[in-house]
């Protein structure tokens, strides 16, 4: 018996049972394959197999059985063609500019993406003749100015890291296929959960699977989805050739998060949702970014774009680092950590942490202030979690 991907299943179900063959054995949960090599039948399969005349396992570099299990789940999700998974999001991101772009190519991107990201554009790209200008993620006149002939990528992600700006994902895809340019789109945030950016007329998904696919804070890893051939062949050029791979048993952890996915997505957001209102009513806090508040500039395009607001909320005090940190440090239960899509609660300092290799020019530009802290609202009691917050809070 094989479980294979239906279009008519909703997606809970997919998240469940898409992309799982079954092995003689007949186990029910998703098997791992923790295997370098594959053998063959006879010399003329394995010649079938590598000449790409026939399909099937050849090295885990690139094909193994439980990472194909997750892309093919994950594409379902996303509603793309292909998936290409990575050793983390940041490979995910580096392979679709490898597979996608060359010399005298051009990029825009959001100024508000991940502060590693710009780093990757500026530094290292730009190595390879590969030229990036940044912009404001909301300000579609500013991404239309600033696109030349040699432009082939619009980059971003919505909501943004860490202030929650949103921008409008179908304005942009016409944008870009107005100017023969892919539009990508780092879903990170919201998961296919909560938002769709390929229906939404986006050519590439970025993931970091770090993040809430797996949901508690387990393994490293990434995917590109999009379709056959920009993903399945140009993409995934790249890993077979270069080699950012996800293991095996990290693709297994990625398969196990996905099932829980909606759930946790939703819950996130109810969390969050109640947590920012509290922030916002709190007279220590000066200003609380979350999409799902109606002060947030951009609180009408949630309800188009995405199926609940998400996890994700900054908030700002006055006294800029010491009383930033004085509020972390004060906490007893929230996790001091960078990373993001925990079930436990996590809460940061941008600038000093996610954004703190950027230039003070840079930050001040993304709007990273000393005084911003962001957090990655979990699954606790939101009781305990504003209890927690409260004892640094109060103490301003």
């Amino acid at each position: 018996m094989s479980e294979q991907r239906t279009e008519a299943w909703h997606f809970a179900t997919q998240a469940i049972r898409t992309g799982h063959q079954h092995t003689p054995e007949g186990e029910h949960s998703e098997p791992i394959f923790p295997t370098s090599s594959f053998v063959f039948a006879s010399a003329a399969e394995a010649a079938a197999r590598f000449s790409g005349d026939e399909p099937g396992n050849i090295y885990a570099r690139f094909t193994n059985p439980t990472v194909r299990n997750f892309e093919q789940r994950l594409a379902a999700l996303e509603g793309g063609e292909s998936c290409v998974a990575t050793a983390s999001g940041m490979a995910a991101i580096l392979a679709s500019c490898m597979g996608l772009l060359m010399n005298g190519d051009h990029i825009v991107s959001s100024r508000s993406v991940f502060g590693t990201t710009t780093i990757l554009f500026n530094k290292y790209l730009s190595r390879f003749g590969i030229d990036t200008s940044f912009v404001e993620l909301s300000d579609i006149g500013a991404w239309e100015r600033v696109i030349r002939p040699q432009t082939r990528m619009l980059f971003l992600e919505t909501p943004s890291n860490p202030l929650t700006e949103m921008a409008d994902i179908r304005l942009l895809a016409d944008l870009a296929h107005d100017n023969n340019c892919l539009l990508v789109v780092d879903n990170c945030f919201c998961t296919p959960a909560l938002q769709r950016p390929l229906s939404l007329g986006a050519d590439i998904v970025i993931h970091s699977a770090t993040k809430y696919l797996d949901g508690q804070g387990r393994c490293i890893g990434g995917a590109v989805v999009g379709n056959a051939q920009q993903v399945g062949e140009e993409v995934f050029g790249v890993l077979r050739t270069a080699g950012p791979t996800m293991s095996p048993f990290n693709a297994w952890v990625f398969l196990k998060g996905l099932e829980t996915l909606e759930l946790r997505m939703q819950a996130h957001s109810r969390n969050a949702q109640q947590l920012a209102e509290w922030l916002e009513r709190h007279p220590k806090v000066a200003r609380v970014h979350y999409p799902g508040l109606a002060s947030h500039p951009q609180h009408a395009l949630v309800n188009r774009q995405q199926q609940a607001a998400g996890g994700i909320l900054s908030f700002e005090v006055g006294g800029g680092q010491p009383a930033a940190w004085s509020v972390i440090d004060a906490t007893r239960m929230l996790s001091i950590t960078a990373n993001l899509g925990d079930t436990k609660t996590t809460i940061t300092h941008p600038a000093t942490t996610t954004h703190g290799r950027l230039t003070p020019d840079q930050q001040a530009a993304a709007g990273i202030g000393q005084g911003l802290l962001r957090l990655a609202v979990g699954l606790e009691a939101i009781e305990d979690i504003q209890a927690d917050l409260a004892q640094g809070l109060d103490g301003l």
